[in-house]
């Protein structure tokens, strides 16, 4: 997903969709990590002037195969974006980090997601003079964590912190990761903003009003 897909889709979404869409394109998190993310595994860390999230590893999200994958604790290190919307998150929920309706969310790939999408498209069609790229209209929740990745390439980051940024297995023990490492890690996550040619800074999109 481009730069401009993203500002297009990302302002047709619900104000609770939008979020944790941005969450996910700046951090990599699986569906059902950011649907039932939690506050008491937001770890901090003082000498960076931020925290990261540990998930455990027997975190099964609404199934085994869509919680935290390879059996391992899950590091979800924290940019620049994705840090300042943890931080509007805070008292709304003393459990959920993304509640909805009290609660947390069950999934996001919902009606509203795909409607959204459909009104992208033909939003992109308008704007650009010509049909959409085929994908963008079926355009899936997971599909945010393979942008992430591709941007995290493209800014130049290793295979083995893409790995560490993106949950993949890579032979390390996330939670004895050092304040100098995870500082690396969050270097590297930030340099996804250096992929957007519009500018540095990622806005965060409002809605569209009606």
């Amino acid at each position: 997903m481009t730069w401009e897909e993203q500002s297009i889709l990302f302002a047709e979404l619900p104000a609770h969709l939008q979020t944790m869409a941005l969450f996910k394109v700046n951090t990599g998190t699986r569906e059902q990590e950011a649907c039932k993310l939690r506050w008491d595994w937001e770890i901090l860390v003082p000498e960076l002037g931020t925290s990261v999230f540990l998930i455990p590893s027997d975190f099964g999200g609404r199934n085994e195969r869509s919680g935290v994958k390879n059996g391992d604790e899950r590091l979800v290190v924290l940019n620049r974006v994705a840090k300042s919307i943890i931080d509007k998150q805070r008292g709304q929920s003393k459990e959920w980090v993304f509640p909805y309706s009290g609660t947390a969310m069950h999934r996001m790939n919902d009606t509203a997601w795909k409607k959204a999408r459909v009104r992208a498209a033909k939003l992109w069609q308008e704007e650009n003079i010509r049909p959409a790229h085929p994908g963008y209209t079926s355009i899936r929740v997971h599909d945010l964590k393979h942008t992430f990745g591709r941007r995290l390439r493209a800014a130049g980051v290793t295979e083995e912190d893409r790995k560490a940024l993106l949950g993949h297995k890579n032979g390390s023990i996330t939670c004895h990761y050092s304040g100098a490492e995870l500082g690396h890690l969050i270097e590297a996550a930030n340099m996804v903003s250096a992929t957007d040619s519009r500018g540095p800074v990622l806005t965060i999109l409002k809605r569209k009003q009606a």
